[in-house]
């Protein structure tokens, strides 16, 4: 599907690429780029009603408009940051702005949907997309993903979110969207970091063809890009301190239920008479073809999938994960899970109803995940126990493809920096190993020239230096 960092950004507008970014107050980590191209979730269709007030009602000096922070609660300069004219936190503001840009234009030409800028199936991602009836008298369509997209329409706490005898129990009663919940962030965030039943919040191959990136979620990776608060004293008295790896965790597990969810129903799950290719791997059709005397395979079998040879597989890079996730943090329920994900894939063979029924068995295996995931505690070794799963003898081999990987390396950098964070590894000893840490990012530098075995070499250096520190 192209340049590995070009088809995460949008004209240059939201992409980390490799250059530094610190995760207050962690280590520096080196980051894979998050796709600008796709806002965040809008709750107009969850929400019973509640009118959509708009940014600039959150916009006050005195509110979370001041130019710098620090409040004496909130930060107050979350406007600000929302519209970071350069940097990755600001790239929701900029998601309807891109849509008015060349290749914004290019997609809706080629897709006959007239401008982008008016098109259900582009703003129900790039705009904090209410319907015509919920929208207050401050609220601008232009204004992109909103404060309100992801915090849910305003109507009923703006008034009384700030005020005494205000509460996080009385405001979330109100409409305000608990984000603190890893499950509820999750939900938000794969409306449009993956799809959803919304009205334009499902990417369709069709749309990929005609140029829009390849899509990619990781829950803490993408909090940490938009993160706009400090988690201080009054923050943790009212809200939980966030905890990277249950984050992560319950984000890999939220994907795979979304995922095989949107899958099972027959209506995302095809595209005329074809599968939804969406749902499939990019880099398992898009290779070099190449002929001669000799064959030369595209592609290297997975010890994962049990599909029919030559045929393109479901793109489980977070099946992966969570198969990993599960043996290290809930080992009861990773016997049942790695079943039902083997049924999953071997059902690509069979046919539709085959595949639709073993999604749904699969999706309820994600959703228990899920629920044991949360309510765990992470302390102790977790995350190295997780870090070690993924590099281990196991999990290692199913490392065959491009998007696997490039999940992968993001979660040995995302553990790490927990760890640093929990104060179980010091950062000297973490910029140690980045070295490490970096040539399993260089070995999914790009697509073209990904080599499985070259990249799981690299993983497995980059885990055993982690583990070193153990």
């Amino acid at each position: 599907m192209g340049d590995y960092r070009a088809h995460h950004q949008y004209d240059g507008a939201f992409a980390l690429g490799w250059a530094a970014w610190r995760r207050v107050p962690l280590l520096w980590v080196i980051l894979f780029s998050i796709l600008v191209f796709a806002g965040s979730s809008t709750t107009s269709q969850a929400q019973s009603g509640a009118r959509f007030e708009g940014v600039a009602t959150c916009a006050g000096s005195t509110c979370h408009g001041r130019a710098e922070g620090n409040g004496a609660v909130v930060r107050q300069d979350e406007i600000a940051t929302w519209q970071e004219p350069s940097s990755a936190s600001g790239a929701h503001s900029r998601a309807y702005s891109v849509l008015a840009g060349r290749r914004g234009r290019q997609i809706a030409a080629s897709l006959g949907l007239g401008a982008a800028t008016s098109a259900p199936a582009c703003l129900g991602c790039h705009s904090t997309y209410a319907p015509q009836g919920q929208r207050g008298a401050r609220f601008i369509l232009s204004d992109g993903v909103g404060c309100e997209s992801c915090h849910g329409p305003a109507e009923n706490w703006l008034a009384v979110h700030y005020a005494r005898p205000a509460t996080r129990a009385s405001n979330v009663a109100a409409g305000l969207v608990p984000l603190d919940k890893p499950k509820v962030r999750a939900q938000v965030c794969l409306d449009c970091h993956y799809g959803s039943t919304k009205t334009g919040q499902f990417v369709t191959h069709e749309m990929m063809a005609a140029g829009h990136p390849r899509i990619s979620f990781e829950l803490d990776l993408f909090s940490a890009l938009q993160q706009h608060h400090d988690e201080d004293a009054d923050y943790v008295q009212r809200k939980p301190r966030t905890d990277s790896v249950r984050l992560w965790a319950v984000g890999q597990a939220e994907a795979v239920r979304r995922q095989t969810d949107l899958f099972a129903r027959p209506k995302f799950a095809r595209e005329g008479m074809f599968p939804q290719f969406y749902f499939y791997d990019c880099h398992s059709c898009h290779r070099a073809i190449t002929d001669g005397p000799e064959r030369k395979l595209t592609f290297e079998s997975n010890p994962g999938r049990s599909i029919p040879f030559g045929n393109p597989p479901f793109n489980d890079e977070n099946i992966i994960l969570l198969s990993a996730v599960a043996k290290a943090l809930a080992p009861a329920q990773a016997s049942a899970f790695d079943v039902a994900a083997k049924k999953f894939h071997s059902a690509m063979g069979e046919g539709g109803a085959a595949a639709q029924k073993a999604a749904i068995a699969l999706r309820g295996r994600a959703g228990a995940l899920s629920d044991a995931l949360a309510a765990r505690s992470y302390g102790g070794n977790a995350a190295f126990d997780v870090v070690a799963t993924i590099a281990g003898t196991a999990t290692r081999p199913r490392f065959t493809d491009y998007a696997g990987s490039v999940q992968a390396v993001m979660a040995l950098d995302t553990l790490l920096n927990a760890m640093v964070r929990d104060g179980r590894i010091t950062v000297g000893a973490a910029a140690g190993i980045r070295a490490n840490i970096n040539r399993a990012y260089a070995a999914v530098s790009e697509p073209n020239s990904y080599r499985p075995a070259a990249f799981r070499n690299a993983l497995g250096q980059a885990a055993g230096a982690i583990g070193a520190l153990r």
